[in-house]
Parts: C-alpha cells; sequence; structure tokens
C-alpha cells in the first residue's frame, strides 16, 4: 500500500493517507515538527524533530513505528533540530540545528557519528543525491551548499582542503525553504526555494547556477517531475507553478519568464465547489 504521510508545526499528529483511496490509514499523535522534519528511516519507522520553546537550548527527536500511534523512542539533541534526513537503508539519520550545525547519527545505536558547522545561521532543509553520496542543505542565510559525506569523514582530507563544502551557492537573497535534487548524483541538477520569491537551477557536475526563475510569491514547497523537464513550486498564496528546467517558457505566458503555467488555488477551487453546490440546492429547491 503507498501512503502520503504529513506533519503540522501545529500540535496535529503525523497523518498517513492512503494513496489510492484517500482514507486516513493512521495517525500518530502528539507531533509538532518544523518544516522538513518530518523522515521516514528505511521504511521500518518515522522520526520527526519537534518544534519546542526557542528560549530553551535542547532539542528532541521523537521516533514512531508504522504500525503503532504511540511514541516508541524519543532522543534529545544538544539543539533544536529543524530538517531531518535518512538514507535509505535508515542506517544514518542527519538533522540540521537552530545554530547552522549539521549532525549525523547512527540510527542502530544513536551514536553522534560527526558534527560540524555548516551555516551561519538555522539550517532549514536537507536532501541526499540520489546516490547518497552527497548532502544538499540550505539554510536561513540564503546559502544552498554541497556536501560529500565521504570527504566529512576523512579527517586529512578534510584538514588539506581550502573549506568543508563541495560547492556553495550563495545567490539567494533571503531565507531558503526548500532544495531537490534530480537523477545523476554528482551530475545532477538541484532546484532551490527562497522567500526572496525565486527558485534557482543548479548544476551538481558545473558547480554553477543555470537559471533563475521569478514567481509572483514566495515558494515553500517545490518537487521535480521525473522526466526532468520541468519542477512544481507551491506558493504561500495557494497555487502551484510549473517551471522549465530547460525550455523557454511561451511568450503568450503571464506569469513569467521560465514558468510554463499554474494549478488552481486550492482554496479558490474549495470557494468555487461550495458556490456550485449551493446553487444546485438552489435549483432543487425552487
Amino acid at each position: 500500500m503507498e501512503v502520503v504521510i504529513a506533519s503540522s508545526p501545529v500540535d496535529a499528529g503525523i497523518s498517513c493517507w492512503d494513496l489510492n483511496s484517500g482514507t486516513e490509514h493512521l495517525r500518530h499523535r502528539t507531533c509538532a515538527s518544523a518544516p522538513h522534519g518530518l523522515t521516514c528511516v528505511g521504511r521500518r519507522f518515522l522520526a520527526s524533530s519537534q518544534l519546542r520553546d526557542s528560549s530553551l537550548s535542547s532539542g528532541s527527536i521523537l521516533y514512531w513505528s508504522w504500525n503503532k500511534p504511540q511514541v516508541e523512542v524519543k532522543s534529545f539533541p544538544a539543539e533544536p533540530i529543524n530538517p531531518l534526513v535518512s538514507n535509505s537503508e535508515g542506517t544514518y539519520l542527519i538533522g540540521g540545528g537552530s545554530s547552522g550545525d549539521i549532525y549525523f547519527w547512527e540510527v542502530s545505536s544513536g551514536t553522534l557519528l560527526k558534527r560540524w558547522h555548516a551555516h551561519y545561521r538555522a539550517v532549514t532543509c536537507l536532501v541526499l543525491s540520489e546516490d547518497e553520496s552527497l548532502l544538499i542543505s540550505g539554510a536561513e542565510d540564503g546559502c544552498v551548499r554541497v556536501w560529500s559525506l565521504l570527504m566529512m569523514f576523512d579527517d586529512i582530507g578534510m584538514e588539506a582542503a581550502k573549506h568543508q563544502y563541495e560547492h556553495g551557492f550563495s545567490e539567494h537573497t533571503l531565507r531558503v525553504t526548500d532544495v531537490i535534487s534530480g537523477h545523476g548524483g554528482c551530475n545532477a541538477v538541484i532546484v532551490s526555494a527562497s522567500e526572496d520569491r525565486t527558485c534557482k537551477v543548479w548544476s551538481l557536475s558545473k558547480g554553477k547556477l543555470l537559471r533563475t526563475v521569478e514567481f509572483p510569491s514566495i515558494i515553500d514547497a517545490i518537487a521535480l517531475d521525473p522526466g526532468e523537464h520541468v519542477f512544481y513550486a507551491g506558493s504561500r498564496d495557494g497555487k502551484i507553478f510549473a517551471g522549465a528546467l530547460n525550455a523557454e517558457s511561451p511568450s503568450s505566458s503571464c506569469y513569467g519568464k521560465h514558468i510554463t503555467g499554474s494549478l488552481s488555488d486550492h482554496r479558490e477551487e474549495r470557494r468555487r465547489n461550495r458556490l456550485k453546490k449551493m446553487e444546485r440546492t438552489r435549483v432543487l429547491d425552487d
């Protein structure tokens, strides 16, 4: 069974819906996770960072089994953790801290294997490359950085390196809200979104910016089309835009360069559906 999993910054728990029927399969209670703070660990259980009072110095991460709504394990990192990501086998868990540090834990023992200072401000999103050799991070400082996980554990190599990261992209002017990686491992294309109302497309092999797509509102979430011709950008005002990765947008596009179209505003669509239902009711009553 394929499911869709979602959590919220408010204490509404974690919901799991059947992708085919749309019915709720299970709800895990008592969860208030940060954006990008929910991840599946080896398809065995869920892990979620928890939002706490900002005045507290420590953070917490909760773990649930798939078929049990109760929290099974709690861990308490040295600081509040925002985004989380795990490798496909679930052997390790990576978290981004509010200080800009990145944490690398072994799942089976809970041991912290590595911690490094990655950004000047809080880490907001983390994603692994398709081959899981690279970690891409975004932060409130507007930077996107690419880390070789192999290099991070090579102490001798790190001492000789000019800087820890493979690539550092600093063209965003405000907080990075999301990052996605395409196919191809070290040769992949990555897309980042920011509160500066732009999405930027980067080449990992060349280490440079390929294009900037400007949107009419802030983009909070992005997803890549499997064919990697377009990406989808969910805006804060409820619209979902389609952005071109390679081709130009048609000259008739009303949204701007590289934006090929949009899906309807979710709230507006619900409003129209309610109005249609009311009109049908009036006709039946008459």
